[in-house]
C-alpha cells in the first residue's frame, strides 16, 4: 500500500521518558547537554519574538525554576536581552540552580543584564518552571510560581509555557494541584502526548527543532499534519468516484444514516445509497433525494444487489440499532462483503467483549473501526479509565487483534495498525454532540472508497483531520461551538479540504498547532 505523503510529519508524540531518552541518547551520541538547553532556549526566544512583537515593547517577565526547564528559560532570558528587551527575572527554589547548565546559563544571563526582577507591567510572561520531569501536584515554591504566572495572566499577560506548562503532567494530561494555563507552549524536539490531551491548558503549541533525531525516539506515534489536497480526474464520472453503502438507519435513528450519507457526499462520492430499516426508508428518501435508499436486505440476492455487487465501501453501523438482530445482520454482511468496510457505533456494539469474533470477520481486506472510548472499552471489555490512561498504546493492540486499523476517536484522535500509530491534534468543540461519530464514518468510507491501496490509517487521519477542521469552520462561522449543529459541520467539509499542501515548516518550527476556541 502506498501512503498518502503529506498527511504525517517527521514530529513525534512522546511520554515525559521517552522524550528525556532522547535527550540522553543525542548526549550520548556526542551533543553536549549544554548545547541542547543553547538550542532550545534560542529557539523559543525567535519564537517569542516572532509570536509577540510590538508587545515585548513592555518588557517579558521569565520565571525560572531550578531545574533544566529554568536552565532553557535563562538562555530565553538572555537571548531576549540580548536583542534589546527589558526582562525581568524571578528564580524560583533554591538559591542555586540544581544542574551545571543551569546554573551556566543563569551566569550568561546576569552577565547579559538580567537580573531585575518583573515590575508587573510586562505583557508577556514566560513560564520555565517545571518540565517534563516534573510528577504530582506542585507544592511550596513550584505552587507559589505557579499562582504568580496565573495572576499575571489573569491581569491581561500573554503566558508562553517552555516545554510544557508547569503543573501539567507531560504524559498523561493530568493536572493534579495548580497549574499554568498557556496561551501558546514551545515545546522541543517532540509534542508531548499531555499537550495533546490538554489542548485548554497549552494554548496555541509549537514544536521547536533542537536537533533530535526522530529516529532516537524509537516507535513513537508520529503527529498527523495538514493532509495534501486531493482532486479529482478532469475524465471523473459519478462511477470512478466512489460507491458508498452506508448500512444502519434503523426505526427512530434514520438521523445517523442521513448524517453519514450526508457527510459522503461532501466527501465527493460518486454514489451513496442508504441501506437501511424499511420504516426509515421514506425518511432517508425524502430528506436526501441526492442518495439512493433500499431496506434491510433479507436474503442474499438483495444483499447482493444492494450492496456486494454494487458497493466500493460500505460504512456499517451508524443508526443500526441494539436489537436481537443487530449482530446476525453484521455478521451477514461481513461475510458476504469483502471489500473495504468502516465499522462504526451500533456495528461495534454488537460485538461488546467479542474482539476475536469480529476480527475473524474483518481479517483480509482494507478495515477501519472508528470507535469513541466508551465504544472501544466494551469492545474490549477492558474498564473505561484504563483506556483511557491507555489511549496511545492501547489500540494499536486492539488493531493487532483485529487484523484491522483502529480509529479512537477524542482529543486527540489516535489512528493505529500494524505499522506503528498517527496522532491527529483534533479538539473542535462544535464536535461534541452525538452525531459526530456518523459524520466522521461518511468521510472516511468515501476516501476507501476513492483510494484503493492507499494504506488504511492515512486514510483515516486524513478523515479526522478533515473532521476536525470542518467542526472548527462551522464554530467561526457561528461566533463560537455553542452554536454550531453537524448540520453545519457537514455543510463547511467542501471548505475544510486543503486547497494547496502545507508550506514547509520555517526554522526553528517543526509542528505548529493553533489553540482550540470554544
Amino acid at each position: 500500500m502506498t501512503e498518502h505523503a503529506a498527511a504525517t510529519s517527521a514530529v513525534r508524540v512522546t511520554r515525559a521518558d521517552e522524550a528525556s531518552a532522547a535527550d540522553r541518547a543525542a548526549i550520548d551520541a556526542g551533543t553536549p547537554s549544554r548545547a541542547l538547553m543553547q538550542r532550545a532556549g534560542a529557539a523559543a526566544a525567535s519564537e517569542i519574538v516572532r509570536r509577540f512583537g510590538a508587545l515585548l515593547d513592555r518588557g517579558v517577565a521569565v520565571h525560572a525554576g531550578p531545574g533544566n526547564n529554568g536552565g532553557d528559560a535563562y538562555v530565553v532570558a538572555a537571548a531576549l536581552a540580548r536583542a534589546g528587551v527589558r526582562v525581568g527575572l524571578t528564580a524560583w527554589g533554591p538559591a542555586e540552580p540544581k544542574t551545571d547548565d543551569a546554573r551556566f546559563e543563569r551566569a550568561r544571563a546576569l552577565a547579559a543584564g538580567v537580573g531585575a526582577p518583573p515590575t508587573g507591567a510586562e505583557r508577556v510572561v514566560v513560564d520555565g518552571v517545571l518540565g517534563v520531569g516534573a510528577s504530582g501536584a506542585p507544592h511550596g515554591w513550584a505552587a507559589q510560581a505557579i499562582r504568580a504566572i496565573v495572576q499575571a495572566r489573569t491581569l491581561g499577560a500573554s503566558v508562553v509555557a517552555l516545554d510544557v506548562p508547569s503543573g501539567l503532567d507531560a504524559t498523561t494530561g493530568a493536572m493534579p494541584g495548580g497549574v499554568v494555563r498557556a496561551d501558546c507552549t514551545l515545546t522541543f524536539g517532540s509534542c508531548k502526548r499531555g499537550l495533546l490531551v490538554a489542548r485548554d491548558c497549552a494554548g496555541a503549541i509549537a514544536v521547536l527543532d533542537i536537533g533530535l533525531d526522530p529516529s532516537l525516539m524509537g516507535d513513537a506515534p508520529a503527529l498527523v499534519g495538514r493532509p495534501a489536497p486531493r482532486a479529482f480526474a478532469a475524465s471523473a464520472h459519478k462511477g470512478t468516484r466512489g460507491k458508498v453503502v452506508v448500512y444502519g438507519g434503523g426505526a427512530g435513528m434514520a438521523g445517523a444514516a442521513l448524517l453519514a450519507g450526508r457527510a459522503t457526499l461532501r466527501t465527493g462520492a460518486g454514489l451513496v445509497k442508504l441501506v437501511v430499516d424499511a420504516a426509515s426508508v421514506p425518511v432517508v428518501q425524502g430528506a436526501l433525494p441526492s442518495a439512493l435508499a433500499a431496506a434491510w436486505p433479507d436474503d442474499d440476492g438483495a444483499l447482493r444487489r444492494h450492496v456486494i455487487d454494487w458497493a466500493d465501501a460500505v460504512l456499517l453501523g451508524p443508526g443500526l440499532g441494539t436489537g436481537d438482530d443487530a449482530r446476525a445482520r453484521c455478521e451477514r454482511t461481513l461475510q458476504a462483503w469483502r471489500g473495504p468496510v468502516v465499522v462504526d457505533a451500533d456495528a461495534l456494539n454488537a460485538f461488546a467483549g467479542d474482539l476475536a469474533a469480529l476480527g475473524a470477520l474483518l481479517r483480509g481486506r482494507p478495515a477501519l473501526v472508528t470507535p469513541h472510548p466508551l465504544e472501544l472499552a466494551r469492545l474490549a471489555g477492558t474498564p473505561l479509565d484504563d483506556l483511557l490512561s491507555r489511549r496511545f498504546d492501547l489500540p494499536r493492540e486492539i488493531a493487532a487483534t483485529l487484523d484491522a486499523t483502529v480509529l479512537l476517536k477524542g482529543t486527540p484522535t489516535v489512528v493505529a495498525d500494524a505499522r506503528g500509530v498517527l496522532v491527529v491534534p483534533t479538539g473542535a468543540p462544535a464536535l461534541a454532540t452525538g452525531g459526530s461519530g456518523d459524520v466522521l464514518g461518511g468521510i472516511a468510507s468515501t476516501l476507501l472508497a476513492q483510494a484503493a491501496g492507499e494504506r488504511v490509517a492515512s486514510l483515516a487521519a486524513e478523515a479526522a483531520w478533515v473532521h476536525d477542521r470542518a467542526g472548527a469552520i462551522a464554530a467561526e462561522r457561528r461566533g463560537g461551538a455553542r452554536g454550531a449543529t453537524l448540520d453545519e459541520v457537514v455543510d463547511a467539509l467542501g471548505d475544510a479540504w486543503p486547497r494547496v499542501a502545507a508550506p514547509p515548516a520555517a526554522y526553528p518550527v517543526l509542528a505548529e498547532l493553533p489553540r482550540v476556541v470554544g
